[in-house]
């Protein structure tokens, strides 16, 4: 990314010559002092899943020991987490995956409840184990954020943005929590890196396979993360197309299209099982979830106020007398006649939205605490600071853009309608880490604290 940005800015911050990274190097030739530098790149990397490890590894056993003195409950923030337990039971029973009654059959995606099910299958019912399970996908998510950093920049952007997620508070804790934040992060992650692929591919600059194998990888990991969070069959192809467009300049828009359909086809592919099996159950075609409806009710209502308050979902009993389908369609049909009666009350909602989307310390009351907001904003601050640097210095490139920022953009354009939580932009700080590294390296630069070479 680094050689996209002007030369002048570059050595103004850097305060000396800067040479940005070749990419056409990576996969290349190794002199003796590359490969040197390669194998202290290499044990960074392995220093920083340790320290992510040990990290979320210590949290796991403090969380647990915080949630067994609370009677009936598996995670610290109420609600989303029993359901996903429960579906996770169904699942290793051999039973219907429905949940509550009247059951609902397609509330939930199955992505993390399948992963909870492994645990259950293999740890029995331990909350504890499960947690550990999370351990190593959070340290996972830690590990992809270094390869997304190192396909757009270098090892030296990977590393800071890796170290990064490794310490912050906030996806530490999230990681060891029974919610699909950061499994979600971790798949999303994987997509994007095989969305960079394509860009490389694009540029002449990755040697790997044949360059239709890459969008139908990446449309096959758009669908991986789909099954974790239902967003992501909506933002994700939307970002694809959107670095395909930007290369429009390098690529004839025959070849553009043609990745298009093979990421299409890949999409298609791996969400084929789920949308099949949701015909089969509910007689109509869903893509994803028959939750949209109410999500979208909770924020736009009477009663709404940005947060979630899903009480008049149990107040209106829909389900007694219509079908899971009709009671979706509902709620959307009256979340759609609020916004048109009342758009002065929308725009006040959405602005309330965005404040809870944007907050930089947790929005809800059992994270009220002074010292842990304090931690919080302290460890959130840098973060977009640096980020709001990279995107400046990197403003010319579209495809860069996209892939570290083009998340939590969209994210937050989709919580102008649904309530608005710091959770939901979680998964989004990932890849933004990468652009808050960009931002913050030639400045280490400037300073002496970065001495690193540009590229292996």
């Amino acid at each position: 990314m680094f050689r996209l940005l002007p030369r002048s800015v570059l050595t103004l911050i850097a305060g000396r010559s800067y040479d940005p990274p070749d990419l056409e190097r990576l996969g290349g030739n190794m002199d003796g002092s590359t490969r040197h530098a390669t194998h202290g790149w290499n044990r960074g990397l392995l220093l920083m899943l340790l320290v992510a490890f040990a990290v979320r590894f210590g949290l796991a056993f403090i969380v647990e020991q915080r949630v067994a003195a609370a009677p009936d409950s598996v995670c610290l923030i109420a609600g989303d987490a029993d359901g996903y337990w429960e579906l996770a039971r169904k699942i290793v029973a051999g039973r219907d995956y429905s949940i509550y009654a009247p059951p609902r059959y397609a509330l939930r995606m199955p992505g993390f409840p399948v992963l909870l099910a492994i645990s259950q299958r293999l740890f029995g019912e331990s909350t504890l184990a499960a947690r550990l399970l999370l351990v190593c996908v959070g340290t996972a998510a830690c590990g992809l954020t270094y390869w997304l950093g190192s396909e757009l920049g270098d090892h030296s952007t990977g590393l800071l943005a890796a170290s990064y997620t490794a310490l912050s508070p906030t996806m530490a804790l999230f990681s060891v929590l029974l919610l699909s934040e950061t499994a979600f992060a971790a798949t999303l992650l994987a997509s994007l890196i095989a969305i960079a692929r394509m860009v490389r591919r694009a540029d002449g600059v990755s040697s790997a396979g044949g360059f239709e194998s890459v969008p139908l990888i990446a449309g096959l990991l758009m669908g991986v993360a789909t099954y974790m969070r239902p967003t992501w069959l909506y933002v994700g192809p939307a970002i694809a197309v959107a670095v395909l467009w930007s290369r429009r300049g390098r690529r004839s828009p025959l070849s553009i299209l043609k990745s298009t359909c093979w990421l299409m086809v890949g999409v298609a592919v791996a969400m084929s099982p789920w949308v099949g099996r949701n015909y089969f159950v509910t007689g109509h075609l869903v893509p994803t979830i028959l939750w949209v409806g109410p999500s979208l009710y909770d924020g736009l209502h009477p009663g709404a106020t940005g947060d979630s308050d899903m009480a008049f979902f149990e107040q209106d009993h829909l389900l007694t007398t219509m079908s899971e389908y009709e009671m979706d369609r509902e709620y959307r049909r009256r979340a759609l006649a609020f916004v048109w009666e009342n758009p002065g009350r929308t725009v006040w909602l959405a602005v309330q939205k965005q404040g809870r989307f944007w907050n930089l310390v947790p929005n809800a009351a059992q994270f009220r605490d002074a010292k842990l907001q304090a931690v919080v904003l302290l460890a959130a601050l840098p973060l977009f600071a640096f980020a709001l640097c990279g995107a400046w210095w990197a403003r010319r490139d579209a495809a860069f853009l996209m892939l570290t920022a083009g998340s939590i953009v969209l994210f937050a354009g989709l919580h102008l309608l649904f309530v608005g939580s710091l959770r939901y932009r979680l998964p989004a700080e990932y890849p933004l880490a990468v652009l808050a590294a960009s931002g913050m390296r030639p400045l280490l630069i400037r300073y002496g604290w970065w001495s690193g070479p540009a590229s292996p």
